[in-house]
């Protein structure tokens, strides 16, 4: 089996995916988003080299030769020599683990009319499903290679799909929707009962809304009680629960409440911090990619529930407040502070810029950064034995950047090279060592 695997998606699908994404107002990475060439057999072990490699843990090393077979790095040593057959020359590039995005919406998307889709739009399933896979595809091409897409009752067709290997993105991990305080009456008993058929339908994770949207103020809306039976019973189904809390009381509520991770958290104070650290739970707070796509592009949202002038209003008046936020939390001892975009419509492709923010509005160490959105986002998912770390052993998802995004952070967004479980999705001039019977890749 070949270490750089051939995807089994097709071109045709690519293109009929680049038409719609173009049609549909889709923000691709590039304009030469969908430029597949053609796809030949493949060596079945392939080196990397790298003439700089951020391990995901913080630590950087220099001339690295990284091999991978079968999907996963098999060895690291001094780069010497020349490459075999096969070989990827990464020139003076930086090498990475993929990078991570513990908080992403991939059902949501800017429909034929400009406007953000809504189950009443007119869009066809068939019509959705393409807009959703052209968001997979622009996350992963951005160097995402795994992302938790929370909320949306209709990912699983889209998890399955990458997995099996039918369209190009990144690995996905999805709730299948979500609870809140009025779910099925809001019983306990009938929290946990929903819980359960959330795991029965194959959910990853548990998504629970324990606040009001920042639009309606961030007040806390679940009861501890509440919180206590629908995490418990996550915790006892084996799964993790992700909590959307904009108040402090919400999130300390969550973190009490045994919660594996909340999200957002603009009005935490250090009470809050520090009830996270106790607990050990996981915060992911966003920094601005959110606000600003819909504060930039308010004709999109606009009117649609409570995308409207209060709403947009708080969301201008919260962003001081979730900048200063990242650099509270990250100069809080112990908080585990994860890397989440809360990208919706508008911003797939885009999640880098969300690193951006955090590290020079909110200043955030950049190499914490980087951290936050490998091997720190691999444990809150649980996948930290499996991804978010270059090293043996662990699955080759691995990018490369023009620049070193731990000196500038806006090297992230400079992103020429993709891998994904050792099949090569991108390749923007990264040389191949290859005679004519050996690996092409695609672009």
């Amino acid at each position: 089996m070949s270490s750089l695997r051939t995807p089994i998606w097709s071109h045709r699908l690519l293109r009929k995916l680049h038409r719609h994404a173009l049609a549909g107002g889709l923000l691709l990475s590039t304009a030469s988003a969908f430029r597949p060439v053609a796809a030949q057999p493949t060596a079945s072990t392939v080196v990397l080299r790298a003439a700089r490699v951020l391990d995901g843990t913080g630590r950087s090393l220099t001339n690295q030769d990284i091999v991978v077979e079968r999907g996963r790095i098999v060895a690291m040593r001094p780069a010497r020599g020349p490459l075999p057959a096969g070989g990827i020359d990464l020139g003076t590039r930086t090498l990475l683990p993929g990078l991570i995005d513990t908080h992403v919406h991939l059902g949501w998307y800017i429909n034929g009319h400009d406007r953000m889709h809504t189950d009443d739009d007119g869009d066809t399933p068939a019509v959705s499903a393409l807009a959703h896979a052209g968001n997979a595809w622009a996350t992963l091409r951005a160097g995402f290679t795994t992302v938790q897409s929370i909320g949306e009752a209709d990912n699983a067709a889209l998890r399955d799909a990458i997995a099996r290997g039918g369209i190009p993105g990144p690995r996905v991990l999805t709730s299948l929707g979500s609870l809140n305080e009025r779910t099925r009456g809001g019983s306990p008993d009938s929290l946990r009962a929903v819980v359960r058929r959330f795991r029965q339908q194959g959910a990853d994770v548990i998504k629970i809304f324990a606040s009001k949207s920042i639009r309606d103020g961030g007040e806390a809306t679940m009861t501890p009680e509440q919180l206590q039976a629908s995490c418990g019973e996550a915790t006892a189904q084996g799964l993790r629960s992700v909590v959307h809390a904009h108040s402090a009381d919400a999130a300390q509520r969550a973190a009490n409440a045994g919660c594996t991770q909340v999200e957002h958290g603009v009005f935490a104070d250090n009470a809050t911090r520090a009830t996270l650290v106790q607990h050990g739970t996981f915060f992911d707070p966003q920094c601005g990619l959110v606000f600003r796509n819909y504060l930039d592009n308010k004709r999109w949202f606009d009117g649609i529930g409570n995308y409207n002038a209060v709403g947009f209003a708080s969301m201008e008046q919260a962003l001081p407040l979730a900048e200063a936020g990242i650099g509270l939390a990250a100069r809080t001892p112990g908080l585990k502070l994860v890397f989440g975009t809360d990208a919706v419509a508008g911003a797939h492709g885009r999640n880098a810029e969300e690193l951006i923010c955090r590290v020079r509005r909110g200043k955030q160490d950049a190499m914490d950064a980087i951290v936050s959105a490998t091997s720190r986002a691999a444990e809150s998912l649980r996948l930290d034995k499996e991804i978010g770390r270059v090293s043996v052993g662990f699955a080759a998802d691995l990018i490369a950047t023009d620049g070193d995004p731990s000196q500038e952070i806006e090297a992230s967004q400079r992103v020429s090279f993709v891998m994904r479980q050792g099949t090569v999705y991108r390749n923007d001039g990264a040389r191949v060592t290859i005679s004519r019977r050996a690996a092409g890749v695609r672009r």
